[in-house]
């Protein structure tokens, strides 16, 4: 980055993240410019035409998830030309991503849909991007790949607040997409017997303000610092975040399940808004999804459903299967205590209003789990009528 560059942020600026960045800029002499909001974000691209954006995986989610949309409820020529482009950038980006010559042919393919597609979508972000930076929760490596088949590269990091931010980045000439890079110099990282992420190195925080317990059960005697997440290396040193150790769904059958990665590969569907995974201490875990009404509804119509309101609609027969069939198709892969046994949907998309989210759209697990308690208990009582009895 240099001088000559401008950023568009819209994190908070109470975000460590966001002041890390901000701070560089600072230094550098990059121009900033403060998005109005997360809704007005795609008008704003287009007006400041940034050659940096700094965001969380939820605004890329976002922006992929209209980019899909636009292109599967268009035409049939339209989503025919789309999806072929999608699948040559698929294959241009694992011989480039692999360090593998492009053979000739896929590169004039990707060439054409360069021109067809993936030109259109950088005119959407002010044509002008060089790189997307995301931080402050795991992007989904389809995110990421997607996104650098088109000419917009996803350089991914990964820290805490106690940490400064930064201990792991990807490198911008050789991202791995589903990791958050290698360690940067200085600082050390190692993986726990239980999984738990630990770091050490100069960044670390001396301890929290007047807090001398909860110091010392985030930093042990060796001076490594508990980050409360889980994760692993791969074979080139890259680490992969897991998800929470906190927020590890523990069945009543003892099996681990990690609602993270199941909520993030739910979310790409183009009919859910957002997602969240429950079931501590149950028999099975199940599945809060709040619909992308923009794409339900109009579903709906083409069925000549009909429907007073979203309520409604939620409760008909057909829409219940298609949601099921939505959510469950893209999740076979998952062993069978972790497969969510219910899908449960629900009126609204959670918000920062509702405080179901986080400023940087992190949804906050307990605050979702209190809000929809009554509805939660009913979907476990109408499941296992006996268990219900018996807690009662």
């Amino acid at each position: 980055m240099t001088g000559g560059d401008s950023c568009l942020a819209c994190l908070p600026l109470s975000h460590i993240f966001e002041r890390m960045v901000d701070y560089y800029f600072f230094h550098v002499g990059v121009t900033i410019t403060y998005a109005q909001s997360i809704d007005t974000l795609s008008q704003d691209l287009r007006e400041v035409r940034p050659s940096v954006l700094v965001a969380v995986p939820r605004i890329y989610e976002k922006v992929y998830g209209r980019v899909l949309e636009a292109a599967l409820t268009g035409s049939a020529l339209k989503r025919k030309i789309f999806l072929w482009a999608k699948r040559v950038g698929e294959q241009w980006s694992t011989h480039r991503l692999s360090g593998i010559a492009v053979p000739p042919g896929l590169a004039m393919r990707h060439a054409i849909a360069d021109r067809l597609v993936f030109s259109k979508l950088r005119a959407r972000t002010g044509g002008r991007i060089k790189l997307f930076v995301s931080g402050g929760a795991p992007l989904a490596a389809e995110i990421g790949r997607f996104f650098y088949s088109a000419g917009l590269v996803t350089v991914e990091g990964y820290g805490l607040t106690e940490t400064s931010p930064v201990l792991t980045i990807n490198p911008f000439d050789h991202p791995k997409f589903g990791t958050v890079g290698k360690p940067i110099p200085g600082v050390q990282v190692k993986i726990a017997p239980d999984g738990e992420i630990l770091a050490k190195g100069p960044n670390i925080m001396r301890g929290y303000y007047n807090l001398p317990d909860a110091t010392r059960e985030a930093i042990d005697p060796e001076g490594w610092f508990h980050t409360g997440d889980i994760g692993e290396f791969d074979a080139e040193g890259y680490l992969k975040i897991t998800d929470r150790k906190k927020d590890l769904i523990k069945t009543a059958g003892g099996k681990y399940v990690a609602p993270q990665p199941i909520e993030n590969t739910v979310k790409l569907n183009k009919f859910v808004a957002n997602a969240v995974v429950l079931g501590d201490q149950r028999k099975f875990p199940i599945i809060l999804v709040a619909p992308n009404f923009d794409t339900l509804e109009p579903w709906a119509k083409e069925r000549n459903l009909v429907y007073a309101s979203r309520a409604e609609l939620l409760l008909l027969p057909d829409v219940q299967a298609k949601m099921e069939r939505e959510v469950v198709g893209g999740l076979r892969d998952l062993a069978k205590f972790e497969m969510p046994k219910k899908v449960v949907l629900i009126e609204r998309d959670f918000t920062i209003e509702s405080g179901e989210l986080t400023p940087t759209l992190k949804v906050k697990r307990r605050a979702v789990e209190k809000n929809y308690k009554q509805l939660i208990e009913r979907v476990y009582a109408e499941a296992d009528p006996t268990a219900a009895v018996i807690e009662r």
